[in-house]
């Protein structure tokens, strides 16, 4: 690359960085498509958030977006009234914390959690294939793993705290009962919280337990020694 090549790279690179930008989580860049989203529609999101997080626009207007995108405000019409319907995105209230005024924002979250559950899903699918033939029981699916999460949380789960479960599976590799039980004794402790829970896999998996019985055996030592 000779110097006159590298000064416009680096001139280019320069303005780049001082215009700012958004973090993409390579998880939904590998899932929108498995979910239904079209490419224009991943990419309309995607401009959502860009006019939120660099040019601190939260609610665009439709015109707003067809510019950007280079589409028919129609099209861009019909692309948010399917987001919205199929829980992709939704529109938050809000109070202006300068102003006082009542205003309105996008809110893509929906999308965040709907490609963490299939993250979810498809490394698990990914794990059972690569399984060895032997025969292993049949456990719970992961849909009821998450659902069993947010019925003790009462709530929907947050993109994190997918993400968070995912990696208990994935890469810490904690079976879905060991998850459950960790769960149950956080509900039975009053500290429901993401954080409580992995300290409790993390001590078992120090202790090296690996079955809900071997679990039990070491919290009930734990609570006899406690008295």
């Amino acid at each position: 690359m000779n110097d006159e090549i590298w000064k416009a790279y680096s001139h280019g690179m320069a303005a780049a960085m001082q215009e700012g930008g958004i973090y993409v989580s390579s998880m939904l860049l590998h899932s929108y498509s498995q979910l239904g989203l079209s490419n224009s529609e991943a990419m309309l999101m995607l401009q959502m958030m860009q006019f939120a997080q660099v040019e601190h626009i939260e609610f665009p207007t439709p015109e707003q977006l067809a510019d950007r995108m280079g589409l028919p405000v129609q099209d861009i019409g019909a692309m948010l009234s399917r987001l919205m319907r199929d829980g992709y995105i939704s529109i938050d209230d809000f109070i202006d914390p300068v102003s006082g005024v009542q205003s309105e924002r996008y809110n893509w979250s929906g999308w965040l959690l709907q490609a963490s559950h299939w993250h979810a899903e498809h490394r698990r699918m990914q794990k059972k294939q690569e399984r060895s033939s032997k025969p292993r029981p049949q456990s719970s699916s992961s849909s009821q793993l998450f659902s069993s999460f947010e019925q003790e949380f009462g709530r929907l789960l947050s993109p994190m705290e997918c993400e968070t479960i995912s990696a208990w599976l994935d890469q810490d590799r904690y079976t879905e009962e060991i998850i459950l039980f960790a769960l149950k004794e956080a509900v039975f402790a009053g500290k429901l919280s993401m954080r409580y829970i992995d300290r409790i896999l993390m001590e078992w998996g120090r202790n090296r337990i690996t079955s809900v019985e071997e679990a039990k055996v070491h919290t009930q030592k734990f609570r006899a020694g406690r008295l």
